[in-house]
């Protein structure tokens, strides 16, 4: 997967430069290509047609390439995954109070003494339908 990662990358900036020097070569309104490489070189250089239709054909397909590239790298990207897996897996589990320690969470108990035990609540099932005179 790194190799792939590695390889559309490679593939997406020489589309970036390829992008970048036929831009540059293109020529404004107006001009023609023998502004560029002398006069008469778009006839001999590019055929009859001149520079505009391969520069811009060319143009197009760099383009093009380039955001494939992107599409991919942005696809690649949400694939990938960390190795030591996520950042909350890599904290220390929090270990059981120590055996001096009381259970029941009364931290003011003096050490060696018994808390009391909890005692239940008194039932009250029976007065809960009865009306106070």
């Amino acid at each position: 997967m790194n190799a792939l990662f590695t390889f559309v990358v490679v593939i997406q900036v020489l589309s970036a430069l390829a992008i970048i020097g036929l831009v540059l070569l293109q020529h404004g309104k107006g001009a023609d290509m023998g502004a560029a490489f002398g006069s008469g070189a778009s006839g001999s250089l590019f055929g009859a047609s001149g520079s505009s239709n391969f520069l811009s054909k060319s143009t197009a397909v760099a383009a093009t390439i380039f955001f494939v590239a992107t599409l991919a790298l942005s696809f690649l990207g949400n694939k990938r995954t960390v190795a030591g897996g996520g950042v909350m897996e890599s904290l220390p589990v929090p270990s059981a109070p120590a055996s001096g320690a009381p259970a029941n969470g009364s931290a003011n108990a003096p050490q060696g003494a018994v808390a009391p035990a909890p005692t239940a609540p008194a039932n009250n099932a029976g007065q809960a339908n009865q009306i106070p005179k």
